[in-house]
């Protein structure tokens, strides 16, 4: 495993992290799934030892996957260890089966106590806003309880994980006022947009992670048009039958690159992400020991040229695809 300097901090991140959204579980709020379907709780804490012993000593989780369970599982195998560096989010909240976004100070702060004492740690290595929005950054409540915590050593650094389609705004707000360690984007072959900011971020020194690499998991190779989900799973909503097979469609220029690396699509993909040097660390999601070993292969050095093709993929077939999604 190779290691990164995360932006501007003392902290040094394996190149591949570990995802934890999955592991918090089949979580519903009535009845849309905000997890990743069934998972077995034994498999999930293997995963996380298996993953450490691989290197990966960047573990990525929130208060809101599973409503809290991530963080307890990531708590129960790793407790207050100093070779494990915890990010972790703040902002999401349910009411009377809603999904309301709430970055008030008064919030902030009980949160972090409660995922402190999840996690069983002293402090937060990261601790990040979960997609808040320019409006919430510019009332300032967020940004003063980030700043209370990190007075307070109950959080290292602080920086927001931000929007999937969009992150631009948010970022731009904080970077021109110097805020924040470092943002979460998502970033993969397919999805793009995120491409300038991170260029622009690492000029400033901002770590990156880098979110959703294997878009779902299509861009491992694993699925088929025939492929369904569960109702507890979230992609059974953003990967419908007809827009599966529309992406998988799109992917084959993809694949044909791929096969001349002699490497697996799930390698190649997470490559690929990796080749952009402003990235600090790439967070695949991680259920099971085996993915733990899949995910952690060597990565590659795509060529320029290689490169430069899939951007222009992006710009002339992807973005628009982007746009379909929910």
């Amino acid at each position: 495993m190779n290691y990164r300097k995360f932006g501007n901090t003392d902290l040094l991140v394996s190149q591949i992290g570990f995802g934890a959204w999955g592991i918090g579980g089949p979580a519903m709020v009535g009845e849309l799934a905000i997890g990743w379907g069934n998972v077995d709780d034994q498999t999930s804490i293997k995963a996380l030892k298996k993953s450490f012993e691989l290197g990966i000593n960047f573990y990525d989780t929130a208060d809101f996957y599973g409503f809290g369970h991530s963080e307890e599982l990531i708590g129960k195998v790793f407790g207050n260890r100093d070779d494990v560096i915890i990010a972790t989010k703040v902002g999401h909240r349910v009411e009377n089966n809603q999904i309301l976004l709430d970055y008030s100070k008064e919030h902030i702060l009980k949160s972090c106590d409660e995922s402190l004492k999840r996690l069983r740690r002293d402090k937060i290595d990261f601790y990040q806003l979960h997609s808040a929005k320019l409006n919430h950054l510019e009332d300032g409540q967020c940004i003063e309880a980030m700043e209370e915590l990190v007075s307070k050593s109950k959080i290292r650094f602080w920086g927001i994980s931000l929007n999937t389609f969009n992150p631009y705004p948010e970022a731009e707000f904080l970077m021109n006022k110097n805020l924040a360690a470092g943002f979460q984007v998502a970033f993969n072959i397919i999805n793009q947009r995120a491409l300038k900011l991170i260029e622009k971020a690492a000029t400033k020194g901002y770590g990156i992670i880098a979110r959703i690499p294997l878009q779902f998991g299509l861009l491992t190779g694993k699925f088929t048009k025939e492929t369904k989900f569960e109702p507890n799973d979230h992609r059974s909503f953003r990967l419908k039958p007809e827009f599966l097979s529309e992406l998988i469609d799109a992917l084959e220029d993809v694949s044909k690159i791929s096969e001349n690396y002699n490497v697996d699509k799930t390698s190649f993909a997470l490559s690929f992400i990796m080749n952009h040097t402003g990235v600090s660390t790439v967070i695949p999601g991680i259920k099971t020991p085996d993915q733990a070993m899949k995910n952690t292969k060597p990565l590659i050095r795509i060529s320029d040229d290689d490169l430069y093709f899939l951007h222009e993929l992006f710009n002339k077939k992807f973005d628009e695809l982007v746009s379909k999604m929910t």
